[in-house]
């Protein structure tokens, strides 16, 4: 109903005051709910269907469809989050012939977009007869802080740190942190920034932490909540403070930092510019300086860089999500390491210098492969299988690779046939699924567009074509 109400107001056959009062009396058709979350399954979806869906059972039964048969596995996805009413599934694809750093692998991709999966085997198939993939990890480090005010003379606050707080930091989060250190990580470091420039009385205990093969946000959050209790103790015992300083301490927060540039992972290509040479119709020396001139386009250019950067993650993103990682926090990383300098800027780089073709990511980028969703959910354990079991290490590597490999198919694609011959392929399906085609017109379709650029114009024309035989 607001639907329809806001298309007549955009179409103007509603005047804007009348569709105001239309819509506030719409609004308040509608009450909120109490404790919500403490209803049945069944009862949220009651609820919401008679609240919203004017009781049409059509959406119950989609909601329902969507169930797992194994009411246990059905349990086991439900506890994943709250308030769960169904299942949003995606495909699950996989992309072969992977060679990365010597190990041919299948990666798993989780992924609804139309050729993510095949660009990406695309460019695995490119580049297996040329060396594959080669990584480098540049470092594990991650980072969290305790934001604190306090009123005070930073010089002061400097010689407090170093004589005294830093160690009783590191002495009381021993217990937290005794697991993770048998294992070969902890606490690598705790420094005092001071960002009083910045903000009055405003300053940082920043720590950096190697977590090993976990993610280790519950771990860095519990140590830097111990941290903002030990300062509020030790500042209150201090003889190093006035009383009135010490009354103007205020723990802001303590929390883990998604922006790890010092956990980075580096992943290449490169091979001499004639093993360039394919069947796209141009030479490998023009294919090598189109390439270059692309990446160097989403260096200096942010509209381009956002895109090209985009590209990246369809790879990226496909994976971490396969692997039970959080993609939202890779996101985050990447799109502000892409900013480190001041100006958003391109993932990749390329140079073509001596006769060699070189294309190359630094990644940011923090994952687990124990803990979370690694543990519970079987297609996570089933990817993490497939992929060999990795550690954490090997998993950066791998999802730097899977950028790089997709950020490579879809510049070959901009710089030689342009990007919707092999895009709009892959999303023909899409499209005729939308149209209810039969498996028979799928099939002729597919043949048809073999030697043609699929548009949505063309393929509604030659499907009522079809149609009115």
């Amino acid at each position: 109903m607001s639907t329809f109400f806001h298309r007549s107001y955009q179409q103007k056959t509603v005047s804007k005051s009348l569709y105001l009062r239309l819509i506030k009396v719409y609004i308040m058709n509608h009450k909120p709910i109490e404790g919500f979350s403490k209803l049945p399954k069944q009862g949220k979806i009651d609820w919401l269907v008679n609240e919203y869906l004017e009781g049409n059972q059509e959406y119950q039964n989609i909601l329902k469809q969507y169930w797992n048969e194994d009411a246990d596995l059905q349990k086991l996805h439900e506890e994943f989050s709250e308030n769960t009413i169904s299942n949003f599934y995606m495909p699950y694809g996989i992309a072969p012939n992977f060679l990365i750093d010597g190990k041919l692998l299948a990666l798993p991709m989780a992924v609804e977009e139309s050729s993510v999966v095949a660009a990406a085997s695309k460019a695995a198939k490119f580049w297996i007869d040329k060396g594959g993939f080669k990584t480098t990890i540049i470092n594990t480090e991650k980072l969290g802080h305790t934001h604190f005010m306090f009123s005070v003379e930073p010089h002061k606050l400097l010689h407090f740190f170093n004589f005294s707080l830093k160690k009783k930091l590191l002495e009381s989060t021993e217990e937290i942190t005794a697991n993770m250190r048998k294992r070969g990580g902890g606490i690598l470091n705790i420094s005092l920034v001071d960002k009083t420039a910045e903000m009055p009385n405003y300053y940082q205990l920043k720590a950096s932490f190697d977590t090993v093969d976990s993610m280790g946000a519950n771990f860095i959050n519990s140590c830097l909540e111990q941290f903002g209790k030990t300062l509020r103790q030790e500042v209150a015992t201090s003889e190093d403070f006035t009383q009135e300083e010490k009354n103007s301490l205020q723990i802001v927060m303590n929390i883990l930092s998604n922006f790890t540039p010092d956990c980075i992972v580096r992943a290449e290509v490169s091979c001499k510019m004639e093993d360039l040479k394919d069947d796209s119709g141009i030479s490998p020396e023009e294919f090598a300086a189109k390439f270059k001139q692309a990446v160097t386009i989403a260096e200096i250019e942010p509209y381009r860089a956002t895109t090209h950067n985009k590209g990246v993650m369809n790879g990226v993103d496909a994976v971490v999500i396969a692997t039970g990682n959080d993609f939202r926090a890779t996101e985050a990383c990447a799109h502000a390491y892409a900013a480190k300098d001041g100006q958003y800027r391109s993932l990749t780089h390329c140079t073509t210098d001596n006769g060699v073709f070189r294309f190359w990511i630094d990644l940011p980028i923090s994952v687990g492969v124990v803990g979370g969703l690694t543990n519970l959910h079987p297609l996570v354990k089933f990817s993490l299988a497939l992929l060999g079991k990795p550690s954490a290490q090997e998993l950066m590597s791998i999802l730097a690779v899977s950028g790089l490999a997709q950020n490579f198919a879809a510049l070959r694609s901009l710089v030689t046939t342009g990007i919707q011959k092999g895009h709009m392929k892959m999303h023909l399906l899409n499209i005729l699924n939308q149209l209810g085609a039969t498996e028979e017109e799928k099939q002729h379709f597919v043949t048809y567009f073999k030697d043609k650029t699929v548009s949505h114009h063309e393929v509604i024309n030659e499907f009522n074509r079809m149609r009115e035989k």
